[in-house]
């Protein structure tokens, strides 16, 4: 498989200055503290934008367990929408829950084979230890399948995945 060298050479960037700073989490093991920041980020994926924690209407909890299953792994809402995730690792793995297209999370996890302990963090993944919970709060603008998975190396491709389905109002 191809990997686009800029997508490579944004990500890698991304992480250097995640890295520089105090909050920065490496994707091998230190997630579980929540992310404790007041500023909503305004940048738009076409899955959506981080969310106003004080808007989410509804809370929807996610088990990922070591079977390399989320539970559930179909997730309806409507556009406009803000959920708040509450992701629990049911396992005794480290887990992650990231959302996008699907497209996007299978270059990610083919990233994340090759550079494992790769640091970086946004509001539209949940790094989770065993026993622990994480949250993303998360606004749906746009109608459409979109897709969240797991991806730590090898469980992307043993099937850990799930579908959000963005219904028009």
């Amino acid at each position: 498989m191809q990997i686009d060298r800029k997508w490579v050479l944004g990500i890698t960037l991304a992480a250097l200055a995640g890295a520089s700073s105090a909050g920065a989490l490496a994707h091998g093991g230190g997630h579980e503290a929540g992310r404790e920041k007041s500023v909503i980020s305004p940048e738009v994926h076409p899955w959506g934008r981080e969310g106003d924690p004080a808007k989410a209407k509804r809370v929807v909890r996610i088990d990922m367990a070591d079977t390399m299953r989320f539970n559930p792994s179909v997730i309806k809402v409507k556009r406009g929408e803000t959920v708040r995730f509450v992701v629990r690792n049911a396992g005794k793995l480290m887990h992650e829950m990231v959302l996008g297209t699907e497209a996007e999370l299978a270059k990610h996890a083919e990233l994340m084979k090759k550079f494992p302990e790769m640091e970086h963090e946004a509001p539209y993944m949940a790094h989770v230890k065993p026993g622990a919970s994480q949250e993303i709060v998360w606004t749906f603008t746009e109608p459409g399948t979109f897709h969240f998975g797991c991806l730590e190396p090898g469980h992307w491709e043993a099937g850990m995945k799930g579908s959000v389905v963005v219904a028009s109002k």
